[in-house]
């Protein structure tokens, strides 16, 4: 006798989760000042409109702190001062590579239209002569703040675009077409160091009931919590993704026939416990999992899925909720 594979009772609602974010504040900067008394005026002016200041009095001080990863990213910087002048250190800032933005306003008492134009052709983003009215200067901070957040957004903006590409809009795992590329990339690494991999077919076993029975929006909770459980099964350099529908594939590299078998065990065994809940419903799921391992992993990518998913077929037929596993 054959223990059914999905199995539902009442619960009370689920009560939802909340997520939280964090903003970073725009409002340090770094004045690289060897003149104490511009130091200091510098140091009160802006000290007084809530900014935090860090001072530094000469060019290879102040090209260690915009380079590191604490640094602020308002800078501040006297055209002459000693070890490296302001403009050098705009080149070198630049090509640091960063991809956290710094906003730099040269500071100077040259007005020369050409010492304007090396200035800025040296990367700095604005250009303040002295002696500056406080107003024109606080405005033109106010300025890099602005357009430190506009960066800000479009980076933000791109990694969404980013992670739209390539992951599942659901259970947030690498998507097919992501997948795919990762899956050749970590073969060609496996073939380098000669190590085997192996791919990993995970089905929900009678999924359609969920849906049938409990609704579309249940099924989608519970391929998000398979996900979860998955992710949390599997090692943290394993690619996992979505296949499609109620299939999970996994890729894993140096792993033998047994380490296979038991990663396999793992995943079974977090899937099916305890059951997962979505609104007022328990639901007890389990799934049918293909291993292919190619020991030497001399064999393409599609033969390493068509390996795991016959062997995931056959797991079926046997009655599901059991691994099946095969050697290429």
């Amino acid at each position: 006798m054959t223990v059914p594979a999905i199995t539902i009772e009442q619960t009370g609602p689920i009560a939802p989760g909340v997520a939280l974010s964090k903003t970073a504040t725009l409002g340090r900067v770094l004045v690289a000042e060897d003149d104490a008394l511009y130091r200091h005026a510098l140091d009160h002016l802006l000290t007084g409109k809530g900014y935090e200041v860090e001072s530094v009095t000469d060019g290879l001080k102040a090209l260690e702190r915009a380079c590191a990863a604490d640094a602020p990213r308002l800078l501040m910087l006297d055209w002459m001062m000693p070890g490296l002048q302001g403009p050098e250190i705009c080149r070198r800032v630049r090509e640091h590579g960063s991809l956290r933005y710094e906003y730099i306003l040269l500071l100077t008492a040259k007005h020369n239209p050409d010492d304007i134009v090396e200035g800025l052709e040296a990367g700095a983003d604005d250009y303040l002569v002295k002696p500056f009215n406080a107003h024109e200067l606080l405005a033109r901070v106010r300025v890099g703040e602005r357009m430190l957040r506009l960066h800000d957004g479009l980076l933000a903006a791109q990694e969404t675009l980013r992670f739209q590409a390539t992951h599942d809009a659901l259970t947030g795992l690498w998507n097919r077409r992501a997948l795919f590329e990762l899956l050749n990339a970590e073969l060609e690494r496996a073939v380098r160091k000669s190590v085997p991999i192996s791919v990993f077919l995970v089905d929900i076993d009678h999924f359609k009931q969920v849906n049938d029975q409990c609704g579309h929006l249940a099924g989608d909770a519970i391929l998000q919590e398979i996900a979860n459980r998955l992710s949390a099964a599997v090692r943290p350099y394993d690619l996992l993704g979505r296949f499609g529908g109620e299939e999970f594939i996994l890729a894993a590299a140096e792993l033998d026939l047994d380490g296979a078998r038991q990663l396999a065990d793992r995943l079974l065994a977090g899937v099916s416990s305890p059951p997962i809940r979505s609104g007022s419903y328990a639901v007890e799921v389990t799934v049918s999992i293909g291993v292919a391992t190619a020991l030497t992993a001399n064999c393409p990518v599609e033969k390493l899925i068509q390996g795991a998913d016959a062997a995931m077929y056959q797991a079926k037929h046997k009655g599901r909720n059991r691994i099946e596993a095969c050697r290429l």
